[in-house]
């Protein structure tokens, strides 16, 4: 692995014309001004966080990282970035031969940082000694309260409970884990199913396990929601609170009366650009440009009456993070509150919430948490918010997040949660029973939650652009082994 004290490798000769490509580029951005170079900014800085990550958060090798997540379709550009680790400071730099360099930071107990904005000393002296040590987990007391699962590992003679149809989920937990079509991997990396309140089956790719944190992108807008929901319950914010953000105090500027429920159900009316695949698109700016995520997407014009047009948008996320830090008076009780309210109380150890340079939250995407982890937080929702026979979420938080926003395509978002997937080519509506709800993120990430058979699912990976995964297609047959709850109770299905 490079580190800070190695010297840049010399280029091959097959690589020299990537070298000299990319001091054109550099000089072309100079003269061509911003844009461009915002756009090798994206580059280092997405390699930096993401290499940062993998190594500090997840304790994945350098070579296992840049093969899986920073090569493949979408990423040819980053072969003219290079990063350099220095392990002993736990930081990742990158850059263009030099050009357009970021810097990402790890903090215990917070990820990963972007640090371009401010110097790694300034972020790192926030979270100095901010969390008290973890007590270890109770390995004799089966999961959720403790670390035991019973289920066994994945093996030829593994087991599932009697009511589930055991050959049909054995088939659809290997399909999940196929490649059929090796130019389109799926790359699923961890597959848990909680059946009741308990680990029934995980399967786990080589080189992950059932301790290691991975990202969940976008379902840590879920997150977001139940960090929101408890500052609802503390009786701190409201879901009809106004002029919520600093910029927006002005009497005349009508951003301020853009509510909690409207940045909640993405109906703010702010303009954002949501297109991940523009390199100069707000989403992608935001999240490994800009040092104030919450700022920049709250300095956003509006385009819509606030509450009359829904438009996903990360950006809305990034404002409920800075809204929930202006509700605390002290930034390092801030950083603690995920910890704290939210997974300690659920056992979610390995859960880590990465801030932005300036601070806030990167609650939008960077919540990294083990797939046992990101299933006892799916298990929170299916409880209704209860856990352990505490009431965690607000009474009735979980039903109003999941109540259709009705300005959503076919009312398939609720608040900070999808209702529905996309439906699936050739299969009519999806294969999933009409009451499940998901945390969705970008590569395929899941967490459904299904009711009627008292199930969650979680599967994590790393699907690129054109990969071959439909969470639809691929967790309807796994879903639909298990029995509805109801049925196996002696009663009519729903």
């Amino acid at each position: 692995m490079p580190n800070a004290a190695e010297p840049k490798p010399t280029l091959t000769s097959g690589k020299f014309w990537l070298a000299g490509l990319a001091i054109v580029i550099a000089a072309v951005a100079l003269l061509a001004g911003p844009p461009l170079y915002r756009v090798a900014l994206l580059g280092s800085g997405y390699m930096a966080q993401q290499l940062c990550a993998g190594l500090f958060v997840s304790g994945r090798t350098f070579e296992h990282v840049m093969a899986e997540d920073l090569t493949g379709p979408g990423f040819g550009a980053l072969s003219l970035f290079s990063p350099r680790v220095d392990e002993a400071a736990k930081t990742v730099s990158a850059s263009a031969y030099g050009i357009a360099g970021q810097t990402a930071e790890f903090q215990e107990g917070l990820g990963c940082t972007l640090v371009r904005h401010r110097s790694a000393q300034a972020v790192h002296a926030k979270a100095r000694d901010l969390f008290d040590a973890e007590p270890a987990p109770y390995a004799r007391v089966e999961w959720p309260s403790g670390s035991h699962v019973a289920a066994g590992s994945w093996s030829a003679d593994f087991r599932w409970p009697d009511e589930v149809d055991g050959p049909a989920a054995t088939d659809a937990v290997d399909a999940i884990f196929a490649e059929p079509v090796p130019e389109r991997p799926r790359r699923t990396r961890a597959l848990v199913v909680v059946h009741k309140g308990r680990i029934v089956a995980e399967r786990y790719a080589r080189g992950f396990d059932a301790q290691m944190p991975l990202v969940g992108w976008s379902m840590s807008k879920t997150g977001m929601n139940a960090l929101i929901g408890l500052r609802v319950k503390d009786g701190t914010l409201a879901r009809d609170e106004r002029h919520l953000m600093p910029e927006w105090l002005s009497r005349d500027d009508m951003r301020g009366a853009i509510t909690l429920d409207a940045l909640l159900r993405m109906t703010s009316g702010l303009a954002f650009d949501e297109d991940p695949g523009d390199k100069l698109s707000d989403v992608s700016q935001m999240m490994f440009v800009q040092g104030n995520t919450a700022a920049y997407a709250a300095s956003k014009p509006l385009t819509f009456a606030p509450g009359t047009h829904w438009s996903y948008s990360t950006g809305s996320t990034a404002i409920l993070s800075g809204v929930l830090r202006e509700s605390f008076d002290d930034e390092r009780e801030y950083l603690r509150y995920p910890r704290e309210r939210l997974f300690g109380p659920l056992g979610m150890r390995t859960a880590q919430l990465a801030p932005d340079a300036s601070g806030n939250l990167m609650g939008g995407a960077f919540l990294y948490a083990s797939a046992r982890d990101w299933a006892r937080f799916g298990l929170l929702y299916l409880r209704d918010g209860v856990w352990d026979g505490e009431q965690i979420l607000p009474q009735g938080w979980v039903s109003y997040s999941t109540t259709p926003t009705i300005q959503s395509p076919q009312d398939e978002y609720g608040a900070q949660i999808w209702l529905k997937l996309t439906k699936s080519r050739n299969l009519g509506e999806p294969p999933m029973p009409q009451d499940a709800f998901y945390m969705l993120g970008h590569n395929g990430q899941v967490v459904a939650m299904i009711p009627s058979k008292d199930l969650v699912v979680v599967r994590l990976g790393q699907t690129l652009s054109g990969g071959d995964w439909d969470t639809a297609r691929d967790l309807g047959p796994l879903v639909n082994a298990f029995p509805d709850v109801a049925a196996v109770a002696g009663q009519p299905a729903p």
